[in-house]
């Protein structure tokens, strides 16, 4: 069961923002989270890959830090 207190709080501390700046922290913190794997963020963000690179490709024009994706792994065969 959520934590109504602080679903309220969380609330509280985004009215008033403006919704292109929670959108941009909410997909730099879930890039983030997914250690920069655009395809999980965009499936966690309910968004098409698309959608999610060319957010990206502003921010990072904007200058914020956008996280890398994640290298793929050189596996000797």
């Amino acid at each position: 069961m959520p934590d109504l207190d602080l679903e309220q709080a969380i609330v509280e501390q985004l009215v008033g923002l403006p919704v292109a700046d929670v959108e941009r922290d909410l997909i730099l913190a879930t890039l983030r989270e997914t250690g920069g794997n655009r395809t999980h963020a965009a499936n966690l963000l309910g968004i098409a890959i698309r959608t999610l690179r060319n957010k990206i490709n502003s921010y990072a024009a904007e200058g914020y830090d956008v996280p890398e994706p994640p290298q793929p792994s050189l596996a000797c065969v």
